[in-house]
């Protein structure tokens, strides 16, 4: 997709400006939020048990359910532990014919996930081994690695804690 150069470069970043001067409020004058938490994602794949195989054996993400879709007869509905109390949904929707996955309004366009030093280091060296390209962390974002799933969506193992951003702290928790 074509990036924005030039004025209509100049005008995206003024906007931004004027955007973080009126909505964005200082980490101690910030309301409190009014919600506890992400309970869990849910997104769609193609094939339950390659996206099993991905998050449980290859990424080590453990399953912890695996029930039928109440919303669509013979669907599955899985979930994965991915830490601090968080789930990582998927659907699966037999007999329907979906398209593959595109970045679009509404789509994720990635999900990044908190992991320590070593896990990302062991990480690296398993998506190394296994063929799976990647960028980063050679791009920049050293703390980051991103590749796509077996369904098309985006990952980013991010080597930074929670509610911490490019070293600053976001969340007062």
């Amino acid at each position: 997709m074509p990036e924005p150069t030039g004025a209509e470069l100049e005008r995206v970043r003024e906007r931004r400006q004027e955007l973080r001067e009126r909505y964005l409020h200082p980490l101690g004058g910030r309301p409190p939020t009014t919600v506890q938490g992400v309970h869990h994602l849910a997104l769609i794949c193609r094939d339950t048990e390659e996206t099993i195989k991905f998050y449980q054996e290859f990424l080590g993400f453990p399953l912890v359910e695996l029930v039928e879709n109440r919303d669509y007869a013979g669907s599955n509905h899985f979930f994965f532990d991915i830490g601090d109390h968080n789930l990582l949904g998927f659907f699966d929707f037999p007999g329907y014919d979906l398209p593959p996955f595109m970045e679009t309004i509404g789509a994720v366009q990635h999900l990044a996930i908190s992991i320590s030093s070593d896990q990302f280091d062991a990480a690296k060296k398993k998506l190394d081994e296994a063929g799976v390209e990647y960028l980063g962390p050679d791009r920049g974002a050293d703390d980051s690695m991103y590749f796509r799933d077996p369904n098309g969506v985006g990952l980013e193992l991010y080597r930074e804690k929670l509610g911490i951003f490019e070293g600053e702290r976001l969340l007062d928790y």
